[in-house]
């Protein structure tokens, strides 16, 4: 099973965040499925947290998603920004997405209680494009996306906070993707201790067809 400390690590060079099944799922998802560790100084990651905290603390965590995706959580869509945020979140437009990709104007921010956590799901293409692009705050975590047909292909992120991550393409419609709990937290034989976290997620839009409209999908 995945997250077995029993199992080897087996990680690209220099990429130590990263771990899967083998080293062809390791290829295959190299660009699909990317953690840049410190994207975020810690003067940017707390002025992220001081802007998110007021509406959030006005917020109740809640237990029963839509979808039954996630457990122990708040989130709201955000589209004003101090500029300090907005220079940040300009990088990560620049990292994670194409010359003049247009973005969802709202950007997903959602708060994980220390307990709280999102069971594996896969994103649909009517609610976000191919790109999505997530800051984490707060608490390390891990991510563990596992191959929709063959549950043995699978790899794992380390999200410490500060950290960037982007999944494109197959990495997010042909594995599923979840943020474990508390006491599955492991990356290997390591301990991931799980605290509250807060991940803000900027995504490209869907390529909708005539009259629909996009939702806000679940995310990580």
């Amino acid at each position: 099973m995945a997250g077995s400390g029993s199992l080897a690590l087996r990680t690209l060079p220099a990429q130590s965040w990263v771990r899967g099944s083998s080293p062809a799922v390791l290829s295959r998802l190299r660009d699909a499925a990317v953690v840049r560790p410190g994207f975020l100084s810690a003067a940017e990651e707390d002025t992220l947290s001081r802007e998110l905290e007021p509406d959030l603390r006005r917020r109740r965590y809640e237990y029963d998603h839509w979808d039954a995706a996630i457990h122990g959580f708040r989130e709201t869509e955000k589209t004003r920004w101090s500029e300090a945020s907005r220079t940040i979140l300009r990088r990560v437009q620049e990292a994670a997405f194409g010359p003049g990709q247009a973005l969802l104007p709202g950007v997903h921010v959602l708060d994980l209680e220390p307990r709280g956590y999102i069971k594996p799901h896969v994103d649909s293409v009517k609610f976000c494009g191919a790109t999505i692009a997530g800051l984490s705050l707060l608490s390390p975590s891990v991510m563990r996306l596992v191959h929709t047909q063959d549950p043995a292909e699978w790899l794992e992120l380390l999200l410490e906070p500060g950290s960037l991550y982007i999944l494109r393409g197959s990495a997010r419609y042909d594995f599923s993707h979840e943020i474990l709990r508390d006491e599955d937290s492991f990356f290997g034989e390591r301990r991931i201790p799980r605290g509250r976290r807060i991940s803000v997620i900027c995504r490209a839009p869907p390529e909708m067809g005539p009259g629909e409209l996009a939702q806000p999908p679940t995310a990580c």
